[in-house]
């Protein structure tokens, strides 16, 4: 992927708009997908999941390789 604003990056960003770090499994960071996914899945929970998800899909829309 080329780095900020790239359509990769785009699409890493549209995957974590429906699962909260995938666009990071598809940028190739296990460790950085794995940590909202299971933010995001602890925190829905009590209703703050919403948080996790927002920074997981600008963290795969801003990342640079």
């Amino acid at each position: 992927m080329a780095g900020q604003g790239s359509a990769g990056n785009v699409i890493a960003a549209l995957a974590s708009f429906f699962i909260p770090g995938l666009g990071q499994l598809l940028q190739a960071r296990l460790l950085a997908a794995i940590l909202p996914f299971l933010l995001a899945a602890l925190l829905w929970l009590v209703l703050l999941g919403w948080i996790v998800h927002l920074w997981s899909i600008l963290s795969a829309a801003t990342w640079k390789p």
